[in-house]
């Protein structure tokens, strides 16, 4: 696929949901086995303008001022590796959220919640009943325990003499040897109200809850999904992040959080080709306007097995964006030496969590203050993607907070790991 939108196939995993006992609905899949066969995949996407520049910038200590966007720095690493045609290429610049990590310091980036429900319409727009009950999934259950959880409410961390958030954490670990004691890159979470994404019959498929109420999860057609989602101009309040542009919830200093109720993607109109659980992304507005988002849905236990479940797509695409937050735009930060993932991805990007997405131990079991047990993504750290024979990180690792994740590099790839 394009880098424009990249879902790659990662896992497949069992569900275990309860079943309905109302007859099924010809677009209704049965909550026991639904999403049986589906792969968890999760994606970065521009949006559907495919913004892209050619600054060429480089490493500065500024990061990339061709922008309006939030805080971030750049820097690069020397590493053998070919590049999309398969020319060599010895030196590799990156983008990265908050500021440099030699230069110490807590930057704090403000990351608004914006809460969206899905409310599922008949083909003309009517509102839609199954069993006498309306067909709209809430995500107000899902705030709370979101904030709660380790990717915005602190806890302790090897890589910090200080309790903290989860990705600072592992960026810490990633500049363990460079970066200073007091060095940080924090979320100020703040709720803002809740959107609603309508979506009319023939653009989804969904399954009910065991009493028979909306929904045990929802399938969303991808490209319908996006277009939903991003504005064809700043503002626009015919798409969810418009509305929040609109009224002020979401600024281009801001990175923001898009969080959906078990709302998954199907790619190619196909509903078998499943499953997306989030994206990292931003949105280009004229004219140089960014604004840092991704889309995550929760996930109840169950539906993707006992490990990937509550905030996993979350916290993967967060880590992702602060180590890639505008997405690779001007073809020359965050390209990467091709790699191959011990679960079988092939890229070319700094994808910190496409690299273990799947595998077993692809999880980080996290008990916070509430009691409940989390389940944030191991992610890839800057020193594998670098080929660094001996890792920079802490610990020498290439993976975090299980550093055991990732024992080896990838064997050097051709251009799209061709043979």
């Amino acid at each position: 696929m394009t880098r424009l939108y990249q879902a790659l196939c990662a896992g497949v995993f069992a569900v275990a949901v309860a079943g309905s006992a109302f007859a099924l609905e010809p677009d209704e899949l049965p909550a026991a086995g639904g999403l049986k066969d589906a792969g968890v995949r999760t994606g970065q996407q521009l949006n559907s303008r495919g913004f892209r520049s050619k600054i060429g910038q480089g490493h500065t200590n500024s990061g990339i001022t061709a922008l309006d966007t939030l805080d971030n720095f750049n820097g690069h690493f020397n590493a053998q590796g070919v590049d999309i045609f398969g020319n060599p290429q010895v030196i590799w610049y990156y983008n990265m959220m908050g500021n440099r990590p030699e230069l110490g310091g807590t930057t704090t980036i403000n990351a608004p919640i914006v809460p969206v429900d899905v409310d599922l319409r008949n083909a003309d727009g009517s509102p839609r009943f199954v069993n006498g009950q309306p067909l709209i999934s809430h995500v107000a259950p899902f705030i709370q325990p979101t904030l709660e959880s380790p990717v915005f409410t602190n806890a302790k961390w090897s890589s910090s003499p200080v309790p903290t958030q989860v990705t600072d954490a592992v960026q810490r670990a990633e500049f363990f040897q460079t970066a200073k004691s007091d060095w940080h890159t924090l979320l100020k979470p703040v709720v803002k109200s809740t959107h609603t994404m309508v979506l009319t019959r023939g653009t989804y498929q969904f399954a009910l809850n065991p009493d028979g109420t909306c929904c045990a999860f929802i399938l969303v057609d991808a490209g319908t999904f996006t277009n939903k989602l991003f504005p064809p101009t700043e503002g626009d309040p015919r798409a969810i992040i418009g509305q929040a542009q609109a009224a002020g919830e979401m600024t281009t200093k801001d990175f923001t959080t898009l969080l959906f109720p078990n709302t998954f993607l199907f790619l190619n109109g196909d509903p078998t080709d499943c499953c997306v659980l989030g994206f990292h992304s931003f949105d280009f507005e004229v004219p140089n306007k960014a604004f840092v988002m991704n889309y995550s849905s929760w996930i109840s236990p169950g539906l993707f097995g006992d490990a990937f479940t509550d905030v996993t797509a979350t916290s993967h695409e967060v880590a992702e964006a602060y180590n890639d937050p505008l997405v690779s735009f001007d073809s020359v930060h965050n390209i990467t030496p091709w790699w191959e993932g011990p679960n079988g991805v092939c890229q070319d990007n700094l994808e910190t969590g496409d690299v273990i997405e799947g595998l077993p131990n692809a999880t980080f079991p996290t008990k916070m203050p509430n009691g409940f047990t989390y389940h944030p993504q191991n992610e890839a750290l800057l020193p594998w993607f670098a080929r660094e024979q001996y890792s920079s990180a802490i610990d020498g690792a290439y993976s975090y907070p299980n550093e055991d994740v990732l024992t080896a590099l990838s064997p050097p790839q051709k251009a799209n790991c061709a043979p």
